[in-house]
């Protein structure tokens, strides 16, 4: 547990020291957000909707932020060190490439938390957002959204033949999901033609889910986004464990 706990702390420091991963996890959505609210505020999304800006903003966004780290910094990270051979150095200890793997998953839910947590404030001081959904019901949204998005991250890793194949398909399918998904601008506002893509995309599940929950539905209301990113989430971690196997990672 110690060594774990060290691996931990150094993955912490190179996260932190990774410009694009700190930045979009932590600092991007927050300037979206203040964008966003200097143009709109928290005002109706359109004349004579129930729905505010902001409201609906914040949750979006905090499923930006699990997309950094799920799409971009879990899956680039660790491609990066199958190529730079740290596996197998790590094989070479007791630890095992195993424990290296876990930090960079715990590290990266830590820092999803800690930026949604950093946007939920910015939204409460600077807009004050409502959130009308339990603390529960907001965990079990935000735990299904990162475990759809991580796995996905996991199995782009296990496609990827290298670090530049693996970037190709995180930023191919991070950047598509990110504007047509309503992460960025309401679904609602998109015209018919791409909200029928916006529904064959996973975050759109994702963006659907966590701001319901933040508006005070319940879970019941949801089953079918929480079946689509269980079901994704079950598939992709399976084939990306099968895909490693066959792999060489050493």
């Amino acid at each position: 547990m110690k060594g774990f706990t060290a691996i931990c702390k150094i993955e912490l420091r190179l996260f932190m020291r990774e410009f694009f991963s700190f930045f979009f996890a932590l600092v991007f959505p927050v300037l979206m957000l203040v964008l966003f609210g200097g143009i709109y505020g928290n005002t109706p999304i359109y004349e004579g909707a129930d729905v505010k800006m902001m409201d609906i903003s914040v949750p979006a966004y905090a499923v930006m932020v699990i997309g950094v780290t799920g799409l971009m910094s879990l899956p680039l990270t660790l491609s990066g060190y199958k190529e730079k051979k740290i596996y197998k150095r790590f094989d070479a200890t007791p630890v095992g490439k195993k424990s290296i793997m876990l930090a960079q998953v715990v590290v990266n839910f830590a820092m999803t938390l800690i930026g949604i947590a950093i946007l939920l404030t910015a939204g409460k001081l600077l807009y004050h957002i409502q959130v009308e959904g339990t603390f529960l019901t907001i965990c079990i949204s935000m735990l299904f959204s990162i475990a759809a998005m991580f796995s996905m991250g996991f199995l782009f890793t296990a496609i990827g033949r290298d670090l530049k194949s693996t970037t190709l398909l995180c930023y191919v399918f991070y950047f598509v999901m990110l504007f047509l998904s309503g992460a960025t601008m309401p679904d609602m506002l998109f015209p018919d033609t791409i909200k029928k893509v916006s529904a064959l995309l996973p975050m759109t599940y994702a963006v659907d889910l966590m701001q319901g929950a933040f508006a005070g539905d319940s879970l019941s209301q949801h089953g079918k986004e929480l079946l689509i990113l269980g079901v994704l989430a079950v598939i992709c971690t399976a084939v990306g464990a099968a895909l490693y196997r066959r792999k060489d990672w050493t």
